[in-house]
């Protein structure tokens, strides 16, 4: 748990200067965050503001900016995933937000839980981030011996919760102010006055879900309760570690740790049958912030040649690490089991064109962006412009062919059909000639028809524009040119009929596409 204040761009006051954060509160200006000098002289937080400059008159104070200070909490619970891959931000109440991290398992890793909190404090203070940290098991416990404990650095050893925090405050407890208040009147100053009374007569001392408020902060503080927290982002699936001694200032140190790193996140892929589907490689600067680069995969990988030439490709340049960073992380946010695939007996050349497939499709997204890289696929439709639709390029989606019983189809479509006319020896027979784009093409040649019936469950934008039957030719001129002619409609039998009050609608024939 840290505590954690936003660093403010406007010029710091003078020492020991009275000093405030101004915030709204409804209609009235109050006190949202104070120096100690401020404190010191009586001034207390959602404070009118009107009444701390009748107290202090000089008393100096800027705007609150509420949504940068979440932003500047965000950025560090980044910057803390150094230490744990589940950090979630705590912000119950103004001027003491603060961060939680899950030490599951992770203190020994450097050095010890006391290690693990001297290191920590050390980094926010030279990052300009005063803090005070605890250690307990459970949230509520490192919550109020952060902020109540008389040590900055507070362990509290396992199983040893209820003695820790029987001195502190029962504000200690995450209460609403009122609650602390009737809390007082009944004597009940200490969360250790809490631990004999029996929670079903606690809870009725007061009104409403204040008194349930006492009972379920209490019990999540010991334990007896259990509490979720929302992390910041999910934590990684697999993750690779490097930590340095000296901090690397340019990208180029990183872009030489690199392949280290993509070969320790793909042996933890390997061990378990997996391959990364999205990639985030993380530099945690020694100003206390962290700086990333994203890159997904169209298909599951765990090769490192291939993993390094991605994040490479996606641009190492736009790292901003400012002074330096002093660790890096590789963790794969997503992963997906790696099907093992036989190359001699399926045919080795059908495995390497999809692995090469899937690396070319990772980079170009990786230079144009993960939306930037589509493809066609077939969707189902009896209308030919309706047959296919854009997705997000895949090797999956790019391996699905048309069946070789599938009518023939030209290579280019006009979108929207254009409009042509054309002379036929009977209504319904074949087209004799036509003309398209003020030029007369006479056909020598003709196939069809080939009936498409309309699709009536789609609605249509106008009532003129109802689908109709299309009967589709396949024509070539004397010249050789091929194309691909519909009539809209039936002479005498449409299936669609006009709206009330219209004539009936002729048929009309369009050119839908050219052969190759």
């Amino acid at each position: 748990m840290t505590a954690f204040r936003r660093a403010e761009p406007a010029a710091a006051p003078p020492e020991g200067q009275p000093f405030a954060l101004i915030g709204r509160e409804g209609q009235r200006q109050v006190l949202t965050a104070l120096n100690p000098a401020a404190r010191a002289l009586g001034l207390r937080m959602g404070q009118a503001h009107a009444d701390a400059r009748a107290m202090v008159p000089d008393l100096i104070g800027l705007p609150a900016r509420p949504d940068q200070d979440r932003d500047a909490l965000r950025r560090l619970a980044l910057w803390a995933e150094r230490y744990a891959p589940t950090v979630a931000t705590c912000a119950l109440f103004p001027g003491q937000e603060g961060l939680f991290l899950d030490m599951t398992g992770g203190a020994h890793l450097f050095g010890g839980e006391a290690a693990l909190l001297a290191e920590m404090r050390a980094r926010l203070a030279a990052a300009g981030v005063p803090a005070r940290v605890a250690m307990a098991d459970t949230l509520g416990a490192a919550w109020a011996l952060a902020r109540f404990a008389p040590e900055p650095e507070t362990i509290a050893p396992p199983g040893g919760t209820r003695e820790a925090l029987a001195d502190l405050p029962v504000a200690a407890l995450r209460l609403q102010p009122a609650a602390v208040t009737l809390l007082g009147r009944f004597g009940l100053r200490r969360i250790g006055d809490l631990y004999a009374l029996p929670r079903a007569g606690l809870a009725r001392r007061f009104r409403g879900e204040a008194g349930l408020a006492v009972v379920e902060r209490l019990d999540q503080a010991l334990g007896a309760a259990g509490e979720a927290v929302d992390p910041v982002r999910p934590p990684p699936v697999y993750r690779a570690w490097m930590v340095f001694a000296e901090p690397l200032l340019d990208t180029a140190g990183v872009d030489h740790r690199l392949d280290d790193l993509a070969r320790e996140l793909a042996r933890q892929l390997d061990r378990d049958g997996q391959g990364a589907r999205r990639l985030t490689l993380t530099a945690f600067r020694v100003d206390g912030r962290a700086v990333g680069l994203s890159a997904g995969l169209s298909a599951p990988a765990a090769r490192p040649a291939h993993l390094t030439r991605l994040l490479r490709e996606k641009g190492l340049e736009h790292l901003d690490l400012g002074f330096g960073a002093d660790a890096l992380m590789l963790s794969a946010d997503r992963a997906e089991p790696l099907a093992a695939r036989q190359g001699e007996m399926t045919g080795e050349r059908a495995v390497v064109a999809a692995d090469a497939l899937a690396a070319l499709i990772d980079r170009l997204q990786a230079k144009l962006g993960e939306d930037a890289v589509r493809q066609p696929v077939l969707a189902e439709s009896w209308t030919p412009e309706r047959s296919e639709r854009w997705i997000r390029a895949s090797p999956e989606a790019a391996a699905v062919s048309v069946a070789d019983d599938d009518p023939a189809r030209p290579l280019m479509l006009f979108d929207p059909p254009e409009p042509v006319q054309t002379m036929a020896e009977l209504p319904d027979g074949l087209p004799a000639q036509f003309v398209w784009r003020r030029v007369a093409r006479k056909v020598a040649r003709a196939e069809g028809p080939e009936r498409l019936s309309a699709e009536w469950w789609r609605p249509a934008a106008r009532p003129e524009r109802a689908p109709r039957t299309r009967d589709y030719y396949r024509v070539e001129d004397q010249d050789g040119r091929r194309y691909w002619l519909f009539r809209e409609g039936l002479y005498g039998r449409e299936d669609a009929p006009p709206a009330e009050g219209e004539p009936p609608r002729e048929p009309t024939w369009w050119l839908h596409g050219v052969f190759a």
